[in-house]
């Protein structure tokens, strides 16, 4: 595989491997093992059934935290490709960025942020990696997942517009391009599907978009006029929009690429500045859109009301599981006498789905499961 990647790209030889030393697999590579062990990990199962906007279970046509991550990988994978980078660890980053989300997204982050401020807070891409090194444990020589130090690195760097990466434990400036090609996957999938799902959703509306170039220029692209079907006229729109960006990307990159001096990984990862970039006109076009999105969607009221509600919920299971942590299964109570009460709490919560949040509050507070 490395005679084929470019000189920049991270190989098994480069790589600063594991933790743990381990027989090497027969005809897997590392960095395809890493994706195999988050792929069959429980944190990558249960974002099924945690929000990206919409909670899980109000309609099956919405995005997850499980769809979404799946969505990015493959953005990934296309632009690593093109660009020569290594396929298998972009894809497993893309695919575990997230694993540290708690239950009904980023407003179930801030509250539990919040609650846990006066021991270390919270912010999900710490989380990533408390998971993959410390809570997931399917071996018995080890705790977590025993990662590759480059696919751990991506993921406590991954940045994006929403996620901004607080207490790390890396003294790389950056990550390799193949994480860098993860946070801009990132953010190409959540506008181009959280524009879909909000139209569907019909929170915002065509006629508001044809203001923002992108959306307006995408839909001159599909003949948007002539389709008579409004699913399909969404579902195009997004599309365009998504394969404009993953194009400029890769041209942007490969420019940016060849006018640096970096040629080593090392090199890369020292550098403050991404290389993986979208040209500055559609990053501003890019951003004209995120920008719509959070004030007409993300802020909406039917969403505002939802975060509302998020921050009672999380509270009242934070402060009873706090009082009374038997509540709480064996495995995590495990962890108290090292890593404090409201830490094994904090991870119980944030590991838990939407949906099983509201069971766990129905059981064990009872008197509020009439306002559930």
């Amino acid at each position: 595989m490395s005679e084929e990647l470019s000189l920049y790209a991270v190989t098994a030889e480069s790589s600063r491997g594991r933790a743990h030393l381990e027989k090497p697999h027969s005809y897997r590579s590392d960095f395809e093992r890493d994706r195999d062990r988050i792929i069959h990990c429980s944190a990558f199962r249960r974002l099924e059934g945690k929000s990206q906007v919409f909670t899980p279970g109000l309609d099956d046509y919405y995005r997850t935290r499980l769809t979404h991550s799946i969505e990015v990988a493959q953005i990934g994978r296309t632009i690593a490709k093109e660009l020569g980078l290594n396929e298998s660890l972009t894809e497993a980053i893309c695919l575990a960025h997230d694993l540290g989300h708690s239950p009904f997204g980023h407003n179930g982050e801030k509250v539990l942020n919040d609650l846990v401020s006066e021991f270390g807070g919270f912010e999900h891409n710490h989380q990533t990696l408390r998971i993959v090194d410390l809570l997931e444990h399917p071996y018995p020589a080890f705790m977590g997942l025993n990662l590759m130090y480059e696919t751990r690195l991506g993921l406590a760097k991954h940045r994006s517009t929403y996620d901004q990466p607080q207490g790390e434990v890396f003294s790389e400036e950056n990550c390799s391009l193949e994480g860098q090609v993860a946070d801009l996957a990132d953010r190409i999938a959540y506008n181009c599907h959280d524009l879909e799902d909000g139209m569907r959703a019909r929170l915002i509306g065509a006629e508001r978009l044809k203001s923002i170039k992108i959306f307006a220029e995408a839909q001159s692209s599909i003949d948007a006029e002539t389709i008579g079907d409004r699913t399909i006229r969404r579902t195009r729109t997004a599309k365009a929009i998504l394969d404009k960006l993953v194009s400029d990307c890769i041209d942007a990159s490969k420019r940016t690429l060849a006018e640096t001096d970096a040629k080593t990984v090392d090199e890369v990862c020292a550098r403050s500045e991404n290389l993986i970039v979208l040209s500055a006109e559609r990053d501003a076009e890019l951003a004209e859109l995120e920008e719509f999105l959070m004030q007409n969607f993300y802020l909406h009221e039917t969403l505002k009301r939802t975060a509302d509600e998020v921050k009672d919920w999380l509270e009242q299971l934070f402060e009873k599981l706090s009082q009374e942590p038997e509540l709480m299964p064996g495995y995590f109570r495990r962890f108290i006498p090292e890593q404090g009460l409201q830490r094994a709490v904090c991870d119980y919560i944030a590991g838990m789905t939407d949906r099983f949040a509201l069971k766990t509050l129905r059981e064990i507070q009872p008197e509020t499961g009439d306002r559930l």
